[in-house]
């Protein structure tokens, strides 16, 4: 039996304006090449000019992770020849990064483990290559964008751990609004290192990186494709030769990793620090903001249990997306019952959001749903005339009121009309009232029922409970 050992670097775009060494915008999906400038094509004589901002974004991701922040860091060279790369080299972190020793706690199959963060560093991003009708082409578009590499400890031991880890780190950059952590734009990229040893055994043996992995399910297959594939290799007796340091890429359409190129050594990239740029140090003012952070996930599912008496799995799908917690909250802000709110947001909302509609583009917008609760808790309509509500609005645009009063939902509360319905259902009934009065109480349901019939649903219930109450007696 073979223990698996996976370690990750994830690349994460910063979601700051510019780029990380000149002014040149970060929007994607722009025409090709034409958010670039002599800097960050790298034209002769144009100088890099840090971006302060994605230091501070930086920093706040070390105060999310409890690692330690180096308020002196360097910028290094790191020299290797791509098409996607201008300068030959990439400006990034090597001996002094600005985040470090930070960590992680993941659950999986309910148990909770500490995963190590080795390490947080900034650099920029290269460009893209594009290949298309038999030719090669480069967008530098990307070139310049700024990066936080996050890379992991080797403590990781499943696909399952992985992803969970993953996905926790996905939260963390989206809550702290550090990244839109979009893994179809490459905002969320991740390396897997991959290697297996005997269980028991202590020693690291080769791993292998598999590269530019950028969904979790994609992310999940490879990692299990290659563990596989390296059991094999060692059971064969053919390991040392079919497993060696090498990149990999995943093949997504038949689920298999394959052989890229030989892996680089630190020592191949003869980084040295840059000398167009000083060391990085850090003022307390600049400090002291970034280590300001938003509540992130986890605090909120404890809040949220503890604060508002909801139950940890609803809090947990509560805050699945910053958007998700973002629109809850802006209902309990609203003053609205969070037991409502839960069930109108998980189950109804939800239930009705399809084909790729999320909760960020719904067309009941928090306004609008905050307004329909509101009518369900002051009585203007029962909770069933509120799903018809709600169906109405989510393919037609309309104000709520106007949508109740256009669909005739609207609660009955007159003391007047439901007496008479009352009265009458009485009468009609007699044996059963004689019934109820000797003790039969189960009977009441039965009254209820016939006078929201006879009042087409219509009737407010805690009225019609109130009066048939007082009828009876």
């Amino acid at each position: 039996m073979f223990e698996v050992v996976i370690g990750l670097e994830v690349h994460t775009q910063l979601n700051t304006k510019t780029k990380i060494f000149c002014s040149c915008a970060t929007s994607f999906g722009e025409e090709a090449n034409t958010n670039v400038c002599p800097t960050c094509l790298a034209l002769p004589g144009a100088l890099p000019v840090l971006n302060k901002e994605a230091v501070k974004k930086a920093i706040s991701f070390g105060t999310a992770v409890n690692a330690t922040i180096n308020r002196k860091s360097v910028f290094n060279r790191k020299n290797y020849f791509y098409p996607d790369l201008p300068k030959a080299y990439q400006i990034s972190q090597f001996e002094v990064p600005i985040v470090e020793n930070g960590e992680l706690i993941i659950e999986v199959n309910g148990e909770k483990k500490r995963i190590g963060i080795t390490r947080a560093h900034l650099e920029e991003d290269a460009g893209k290559n594009i290949h298309e009708d038999g030719r090669s082409l480069v967008d530098l578009n990307r070139a310049g964008t700024p990066l936080l590499e996050i890379v992991s400890e080797p403590d990781l031991r499943s696909s399952d751990e992985a992803v969970a880890y993953l996905k926790k780190l996905h939260s963390i950059l989206r809550f702290l609004n550090i990244s839109d952590a979009n893994m179809q734009e490459g905002s969320f990229r991740c390396d897997a290192n991959v290697s297996i040893r005997p269980k028991g055994d202590t020693k690291l043996y080769t791993r292998v990186e598999i590269k530019n992995l950028n969904s979790f399910r994609f992310i999940q297959k490879a990692i299990e494709y290659e563990v596989e594939r390296q059991s094999i290799a060692w059971e064969d007796g053919k390991y040392d030769e079919e497993v060696y340091q090498e990149t990999r890429l995943f093949d997504t359409v038949n689920l298999v990793t394959r052989s890229m190129r030989g892996k680089e050594d630190s020592a191949e990239y003869r980084y040295f620090p840059d000398p167009d740029l000083l060391p990085v140090e850090v003022s307390d003012e600049m400090y002291n903001e970034a280590i300001k952070i938003p509540e992130l996930a986890d605090e909120k599912v404890t809040r949220y249990q503890r604060e508002l008496g909801i139950k940890e799995e609803d809090a947990l799908n509560l805050v699945s997306s910053v958007e998700m917690a973002r629109y809850f909250e802006a209902l309990i802000d609203d003053k609205i019952s969070p037991k409502l709110c839960v069930t109108w947001v998980l189950v109804e909302l939800l239930g009705r959001l399809k084909n790729g509609v999320t909760i960020e583009n719904s067309p009941v917008d928090v306004a609008k749903m905050s307004k329909l609760l509101k009518r369900i808790e002051d009585g203007t309509i029962s909770a069933k005339a509120a799903k018809e509500v709600l169906d109405y609005v989510m393919e037609n645009d309309g104000d709520i009121d106007v949508v109740i009063e256009k669909l005739g939902l609207k609660q009955v509360s007159d003391d007047g009309a439901i007496e008479a319905i009352i009265a009458n259902v009485i009468s009609v009934n007699a044996d059963k009232v004689a019934e109820y009065k000797n003790g039969k109480d189960k009977l009441f349901g039965f009254f209820v029922g016939q006078v929201m019939k006879e009042g087409k649903g219509a009737f407010n219930p805690a009225k019609v409970n109130e009066l048939l109450l007082k009828a009876l007696a």
